[in-house]
């Protein structure tokens, strides 16, 4: 089964898929396919993206994490709802504003874990001044970086 993003979803393991499918039915998440993030990536799969690519880092790396948590709150990182490349003056300093537009509308839809809060709060660092205080949240504003990078130069 592949959606239109070009995710197959047959390859991702039972946690991954039972939290993408909460998300997904409790929220608008579905709604960030529709905006790029980086290149040609839409915000949707960047955010799958980096939220197995936290989880796999927290495994290499044997650090336990509460992985429900780290899953959700990569997720709904990006879960700020707009085309952040449009000239509209209300999305001027993006990089700077979009974790607490993007927390907004996970808290409007969700119960936030503290963890999964401090994921979405403080994934842009050190863009913005406050660290992450959760080794979760470390992950995802590490792997956040990563993918990024990967976006942009097409390799992922």
């Amino acid at each position: 089964m592949t959606d239109t993003t070009g995710i197959s979803r047959m390859r991702y393991d039972g946690v991954f898929l039972k939290i993408l499918q909460e998300v997904e039915n409790a929220s608008r998440f579905t709604e960030s396919k529709k905006f790029k993030q980086h290149g040609h990536t839409s915000v949707f799969r960047h955010s799958c993206n980096v939220a197995l690519l936290s989880s796999r880092l927290a495994s290499i790396f044997r650090w336990k994490v509460d992985r429900p948590s780290l899953l959700k709150g990569a997720l709904l990182h990006d879960y700020f709802l707009y085309d952040w490349h449009d000239k509209d003056p209300a999305h001027r300093w993006h990089g700077l504003r979009h974790p607490a537009v993007a927390y907004a509308n996970a808290k409007r839809d969700f119960i936030l874990t503290p963890t999964e809060t401090d994921i979405i709060r403080h994934h842009m660092f050190p863009l913005t001044p406050t660290p992450p205080k959760s080794a979760e949240a470390v992950f995802v504003c590490i792997a956040d970086k990563i993918c990024a990078v990967l976006e942009i130069l097409r390799i992922m």
